[in-house]
């Protein structure tokens, strides 16, 4: 008991570690999975973000060159173009590049960096010189812009303009400073998401490997608990087959005791009672008295009765002839018995080459013998029983086939059956049942048997 108390904290013990164990290991792989989509989710909002920022700006700035290349364009063709009208025309295109280009610089601001303001501030106050430039040439008349107007383009416009392309490369510049940057920001997130991937890694493996190794250790312990069971019960079981081999053994010699006994000593004691008072009865002469002889006559009936029934008895228990005669008229005998007792025809066919079997395969055929005419008898409701014994190299054949009801051979298995499994396999043989509904029983029954060499005879030798 003590023992038994010692031992049973070990499997609780083991259960927990092998729960905390791979509960641990599912809870990294959970983080590190949790860990993983939030920054991946957070590298690609970012990313986008930049990607995002760095196209509005590049196209703003785009719109921006563009507006200043075309606002050149159209105070040069304002300036030297002598109709008033079409003058007019270029100088209202002018205003609306304006608008659109003030409208840029104010989107801009919106998505200003603070490394960008003063690249900013001064494309503001360029711009704004340079509309301030250009305001008064709007109200030159058509003379002055002939006199004038190539030397303000050369002069005036054109620097300014080339200024302003080159504060906007310069803000492009810093733009795609952002973006790389950016790019540089969004590897630092990977390269630390890495270096953490890398630890729960290998903190998972390491837990892993730690869990396998408790594993196997727990798995060959439980093989070697397992094989040392089944040893155990191995040994137990071929005890209980000697035991069991034994113990028939024992009855049988019990049988044949008890036999000899009542057909020895009790038959023949009652048989000598028997004698006596026939002479008692037959000395009593005419003049006796008729209850006095009619007395007697019944006392002779239970004697012989008695005698019959010990007699009946010590054949049950063990025939004689299966010993003094063999086996064969022992199994003829019991099927002549049998087919009295009942309705059933049992017949018996032999094809041995010796009778001169060993006495456990003499016993074992009879007993079996003896058991399935017994079942055929109570349960079968058969009419005809064949019996039929076969010598083969190196085996008896056994077989015994009713016509009767039949059963289910893997439900209906009782004492008896086991009884008969039990005989062929302490003799190292096999037996098989074919029955099933309404169509008959069929057992048949292989024991190993090497026949002893035959003799030769006196005249042989």
């Amino acid at each position: 008991m003590s023992h038994a108390q010692e031992d049973s904290p070990k499997p609780l013990k083991s259960r927990l570690v092998l729960l905390a164990g791979f509960g641990g290991l599912l809870a990294i792989i959970a983080l590190s999975g949790v860990d993983a989509l939030r920054v991946l989710s957070q590298y690609r909002k970012e990313d986008n973000q930049i990607r995002r920022q760095y196209l509005f700006r590049n196209r703003v700035l785009n719109n921006i060159r563009a507006e200043v290349y075309l606002s050149g364009t159209y105070v040069r063709d304002y300036l030297l173009e002598p109709d008033p009208q079409r003058a007019s025309g270029f100088g209202a295109n002018l205003a609306d590049v304006r608008r659109q280009m003030e409208a840029e610089l104010a989107s801009y601001a919106g998505q200003l960096e603070p490394v960008e303001s003063t690249h900013y501030g001064v494309l503001q106050t360029e711009l704004a010189q340079y509309w301030k430039v250009l305001e008064p040439t709007l109200k030159w008349d058509t003379q002055k812009r002939q006199t004038q107007g190539y030397a303000f383009l050369r002069d005036d416009v054109f620097p300014r303009r080339t200024a302003m392309l080159d504060v906007a490369s310069r803000i492009a510049d810093i733009n795609e400073q952002q973006l790389n940057a950016g790019n540089e920001r969004a590897s630092g997130l990977l390269g630390q998401f890495k270096t953490r991937l890398l630890t729960t890694l290998f903190a998972a493996l390491a837990l892993g490997l730690g869990m396998a190794a408790f594993s196997i250790r727990k798995i060959l312990q439980l093989e070697a608990h397992a094989l040392t069971r089944y040893r155990e019960v191995a040994e137990a079981r071929e005890q209980l087959t000697h035991l069991s081999a034994r113990l028939v053994e024992a009855q049988e010699s019990e049988r044949r005791s008890l036999s000899r006994e009542l057909h020895d000593e009790v038959g023949q004691s009652l048989s000598a009672v028997l004698v006596e008072l026939r002479n008692l009865v037959g000395g009593l002469g005419v003049r006796a008295d008729e209850q006095i002889r009619s007395q007697a006559e019944v006392i002779k009936g239970l004697v012989e009765g008695s005698i019959r029934s010990i007699r009946n008895m010590a054949l049950l228990l063990r025939p004689s002839m299966l010993d003094d005669l063999g086996l064969i008229p022992a199994l003829r005998w019991q099927a002549r018995e049998v087919s009295k007792r009942t309705s059933m025809e049992v017949s018996v066919a032999t094809e041995l080459e010796s009778e001169n079997l060993p006495d456990e395969h003499k016993t074992c055929i009879y007993r079996i013998v003896q058991e399935a005419l017994h079942n055929c008898a109570r349960h079968s409701n058969a009419t005809t029983v064949r019996v039929r014994v076969q010598q083969k190299a190196g085996a008896l054949l056994l077989s015994i086939q009713d016509d009767g009801k039949g059963f289910d051979v893997h439900q209906s298995k009782g004492l008896g059956l086991l009884g008969i499994e039990e005989r062929v396999a302490q003799l190292g043989g096999n037996c098989h049942f074919h029955s099933g509904p309404r169509i008959g029983t069929i057992l048949t029954v292989e024991l190993p048997f090497n026949a002893p060499p035959i003799q030769p005879t006196k005249e042989q030798r």
